[in-house]
């Protein structure tokens, strides 16, 4: 009982130094959520909710860091203090708040040890996210690279670690943000007007997982209303003719559908006659079991959900192109959470403060009456993706914006001069792009994928449209947001601020509006920055923001009968400079009228169904 006092002691005694050595860099606003930060449970929600398995290690918390110049050989002897994982090195809930740029890189170091209990199993270590090049040692053994921002990654660490004590984790991230061709969203060197702080390495959970000697890998997940079927792809990290596969489908607790297949085929399963639809007005989920068997024994077996529904185009009675929603027309409503808002925080900056805040803003939109966001340039974590699942929110899902662009023309079809990207460049945006698509491919909500916007980096827009609707043929694929317009893809997205406007017109996609609005409103003491704020237009009280926002409103309404199948309004909250929010950037001010708001956007989701 004594040595258990002792080393409680010791415990608490080690917790309380690290909470007095770690504290947010800077003094900018922050939301409420980072008050409420636990260095020794950061984010410690399960972090993959499409694929879940019951043992897991949350590696987030304190960890060394250095920052050495680009290029200097061997893992660092020092370091330069601690960083808390996984707020990146720019933001303040790092504890460090310093740039790293292109001519330096970024170490991370901690030990972590690993249960008894997964002594004969093989490990992962998975990283949620890490931006953008990424090499990792595992007690002075190489256990792997990867290069991209938005995605997830894992190592096989098995042969490296040591089963009994400490094992040494060292990261290194190299990250030129705007000074290379990769993918990087808003994030620039120097931020100013719609040009945001950097962010540079670790900005997801970091955790470790046990699985057994042959297990699953992935789950490619895909629903089919119309013939009243289910198909589950089970990826395994081999492929054993001996094998089975078996998906069980729960309503609930109520088994409902089964479907099994060989290792390496397709689960096709037949689904109920009266199956339930997904919507954002009835987002049902099915529970899925999915085991791989052998031998008639289950050698893993992993927790997923799945949606029926579907995501499609049709002409309405007037011949107009409209979205649909399981055969059905529904006007796509929602706010920009990008290119203003762009899922962006004040203190963790790409990485909210905690799940509660990352919800926060999802609900806010359903709570607002909008049905979609258009999550612009940038991926969110797994978890953000269930949350819209189970709120019954679509996704309009943006490729990353990087390298440069040719000539933006948005008033008509493009008649320049295409873009011309490197090899190097080209291959990345192909090989991320990808990665994007298949991590988010079995998530219900999300309805469009969105390779390009306003020309930023676009390039043979046809053949990459071309690529994208033949890799997942089940979305929508919006080819370029706002211009350089091709004839190609499901719809035509048109931007405009700050009212919307039909500037164009074609009468063989569907007609949307991917931006407007942008009502900007300086609330004191809720700004990042005293002096250089900016909206669209400007106004000095809720009650002128919201009369705006109606009028704008009405205007769009007006304009669904000519043609718009969506719109999206800008945006959710505000970021950094910009002050176009529907909330201030901290989450503590709503700057509209909540009912009012909720009332002019039924108004707007109900148009085509009235």
């Amino acid at each position: 009982m004594k040595k258990l006092l002792f080393f409680s002691f010791l415990l608490i005694s080690f917790v309380s130094v690290s909470f007095a050595q770690w504290k947010p860099a800077g003094d900018r606003i922050k939301t409420k959520w980072a008050d409420e930060i636990n260095i020794a449970e950061v984010l410690p929600e399960y972090p993959r909710p499409i694929m879940v398995r019951d043992d897991w290690k949350n590696l987030n918390g304190l960890w060394d860091y250095a920052i050495t110049e680009v290029g200097k050989p061997g893992i660092p002897t020092s370091f330069d203090g601690q960083i808390l994982v996984p707020f990146a090195v720019e933001s303040s809930l790092s504890g460090v708040g310093k740039t790293v740029g292109a001519k330096r890189e970024l170490w991370y170091r901690r030990t972590f040890s690993v249960p008894q209990a997964w002594k004969e199993k093989k490990l992962l270590l998975h990283f949620g996210a890490v931006d953008w090049r990424t090499d990792v040692w595992v007690n002075d053994v190489k256990v792997g690279s990867h290069t991209g921002g938005f995605t997830p990654f894992s190592f096989d660490i098995t042969t490296a670690m040591n089963r009994k004590g400490d094992n040494k984790l060292v990261v290194k991230v190299w990250d030129p943000t705007d000074d290379g061709y990769q993918p990087r969203g808003k994030q620039v060197n120097r931020p100013e007007g719609i040009w945001y702080t950097p962010v540079t390495g670790i900005w997801q959970t970091v955790w470790l997982e046990p699985v057994a000697g042959h297990y699953i890998t992935n789950l490619r997940i895909t629903p089919d209303i119309d013939r009243n079927q289910l198909s589950v792809k089970v990826l395994t990290d081999k492929i054993d003719a001996s094998d089975l596969l078996e998906v069980n489908v729960f309503d609930g607790t109520r088994l409902v559908a089964t479907g099994k297949s060989v290792n390496g085929e397709t689960v096709d399963i037949a689904m109920p006659a009266d199956m339930k639809l997904w919507s954002p007005s009835s987002p049902f989920l099915y529970t899925l079991k999915v085991a791989l068997k052998n031998g008639g024994k289950i050698v893993d077996e992993v927790d997923s959900y799945a949606a029926m529904r579907k995501f499609s185009t049709g002409r309405d009675a007037n011949g107009i192109v409209r979205l649909e929603l399981n055969n059905a027309p529904l006007f796509q409503f929602g706010p920009l959470d990008g290119l203003l808002d762009q899922g962006w925080w004040p203190d963790g900056l790409y990485t909210a403060p905690a799940d509660e805040a990352l919800l926060y803003d999802i609900q806010k939109t359903k709570d607002f009456g909008y049905n979609m966001i258009r999550k612009h340039i940038k991926v969110e974590p797994a978890r953000w993706y269930t949350h819209c699942d189970r709120l019954g929110i679509i996704v309009w899902q943006d490729m990353p914006s990087g390298d440069r662009g040719p000539e933006w023309q948005n008033r008509r079809y493009f008649d320049g001069t295409e873009n011309k990207r490197s090899a190097e460049s080209e291959a990345c945006y192909r090989k991320e792009w990808k990665e994007i698509m298949d991590c988010l491919y079995s998530y219900p909500c999300i309805g469009t994928w969105v390779p390009f916007n306003e020309a930023w980096g676009q390039f043979k827009t046809p053949e990459i449209a071309e690529w994208t609707k033949r890799y997942d043929p089940t979305r929508l694929v919006n080819p370029a947001s706002g211009g350089n317009h091709y004839t190609c893809g499901d719809m035509l997205d048109l931007h405009n601020y700050p009212a919307p406007d039909m500037y164009l017109y074609d009468g063989q996609r569907a007609n949307v509006l991917g931006e407007y609005g942008g009502i900007g409103w300086v609330v004191k003491d809720h700004i990042w920055e005293p002096n250089r704020n900016w909206g669209y237009v400007q106004f000095n009280s809720s009650e002128d923001v919201t009369n705006e926002y109606i009028k704008y409103a009405n205007q769009l309404y007006d304009l669904i009968a000519r043609g718009f199948s969506a719109a999206v309004y800008t945006q959710t909250t505000d970021v950094e400079v910009e002050v176009n929010g529907l909330m201030t950037y901290d989450r503590k001010v709503i700057k509209l009228d909540g009912k009012k708001l909720k009332a002019i956007n039924g108004k707007l989701v109900d148009s085509l169904n009235q």
